[in-house]
């Protein structure tokens, strides 16, 4: 069984005090609303303090953001109810998976919802100290790159990433670190080379201007090889002009890969007409907060991927539907999503009954991974991960 830090803990009871009680009609957040968000200084960070702000001024609705360090610490406040909604990244792909950090004894595939995404300008890659001679993602080989603990979507996509150019983990020097902000931190101060990041981070910014500089190697469309080995590792990644973050621009754009980043997610059973208000509150004060951060703007409606691989909660699809942008095509492809996630629920609860009872540790994840991907087979569904 994975063990978690007292931090993350500690953050979903802080958040009790936060929640509190309140009533809700349809059309109306309560007074206080919480997420969960990466560290103070991320991209989803930034953004959700320019979302805070416009709720606050238009709506006189207080935002509180609670930072995690990895995906572990986002999550747990909201699986127990103690936030609203989490600010993050991928993880919720891995969450519904079952793979990764939720692939142990007291997690399992989790029933993930999408409120709403940022689909920005921004793109998503290693960023590199510009001092190393680092001009590929090739010559990352030897070279120092972070990787952190507990953050299986972060390390996930520096290994898909990689794998674009023909390495892993093996060839590179690994340098791990507690959280997103460490890591950025360390190539600053000389740690390490490279880590990943959504380009308009603020963390990106500082490194470039440090005396180090920063450089974003690139996944050009037209290697082909490179988007087959990073589709294979990762499907949901797109290949995506950026024009904006640091060092980047649109006399200067990065060709590479991007998703949606960052994701407001929710559980299945987050109340109906609180993501519902939260909805409407995200599309309809969208004017107020779309330059307030980096990479803001990306939460436009007209960006958003309604056949993405998380299915969106009911609550944002009312809305959507009253917006006239919700099709029934949209609508099949997330009853597929449910559907996948229902196969693994019901994986998970026959796994953990019978083969995986008296496993523990990397045993239980090996088998549940075997039992996963079975069942997705069986049910005619691509596993992933094998």
């Amino acid at each position: 069984m994975k063990r978690y830090s007292k931090t993350a803990f500690a953050a979903a009871a802080l958040a009790t005090t936060i929640l509190g009680t309140a009533s809700l009609s349809a059309q109306e957040l309560p007074k206080t609303i919480a997420w969960s968000s990466y560290g103070v200084g991320g991209a989803s960070y930034n953004q959700a303090v320019a979302i805070g702000k416009a709720m606050k001024e238009e709506l006189g609705v207080n935002l509180r953001i609670l930072p995690g360090k990895n995906d572990i610490a986002r999550t747990i406040p909201a699986r127990a109810g103690k936030v609203h909604a989490i600010a993050g990244g991928v993880a919720s792909y891995f969450a519904q998976e079952g793979v990764f950090d939720f692939s142990g004894s007291d997690w399992g595939p989790q029933p993930i919802r999408i409120v709403m995404t940022s689909i920005g300008d921004t793109n998503l890659g290693l960023g590199v100290a510009n001092d190393i001679g680092v001009k590929t993602l090739a010559d990352l080989k030897g070279k120092r790159v972070a990787r952190i603990k507990a953050a299986a979507a972060l390390n996930y996509n520096t290994e898909a990433l990689l794998a674009s150019a023909g390495l892993t983990w093996d060839d590179v020097e690994v340098v791990e670190f507690s959280g997103f902000g460490d890591s950025w931190d360390g190539i600053i101060s000389g740690k390490v080379d490279a880590a990943f990041a959504l380009m308009a981070t603020g963390r990106a910014y500082q490194l470039e201007a440090s005396p180090r500089g920063l450089i974003w190697p690139e996944v050009p469309e037209s290697d082909t090889k490179a988007w087959a080995a990073l589709k294979a590792k990762a499907p949901y990644f797109v290949y995506s002009v950026g024009t904006e973050g640091a060092g980047v621009s649109p006399e200067k754009p990065h060709h590479g890969a991007l998703y949606p980043m960052p994701q407001l997610m929710v559980y299945a059973n987050q109340d109906d007409d609180l993501v519902y208000a939260m909805t409407k509150a995200m599309v309809d004060l969208y004017p107020s907060y779309k330059d307030g951060a980096p990479g803001a703007s990306g939460w436009a409606l007209e960006r958003q991927n309604f056949k993405w691989a998380v299915p969106y909660h009911d609550g944002a699809i009312r809305l959507f539907k009253e917006k006239g942008v919700w099709t029934d095509e949209m609508q099949a492809h997330n009853d597929g999503l449910i559907k996948r996630q229902d196969v693994l629920a019901a994986a998970w609860t026959d796994f953990k009954a019978g083969a995986g009872a008296d496993l523990s540790g990397d045993a239980f994840e090996k088998a549940w991974l075997e039992a996963r991907a079975a069942a997705l087979t069986e049910a005619g569904m691509e596993p992933v991960f094998k």
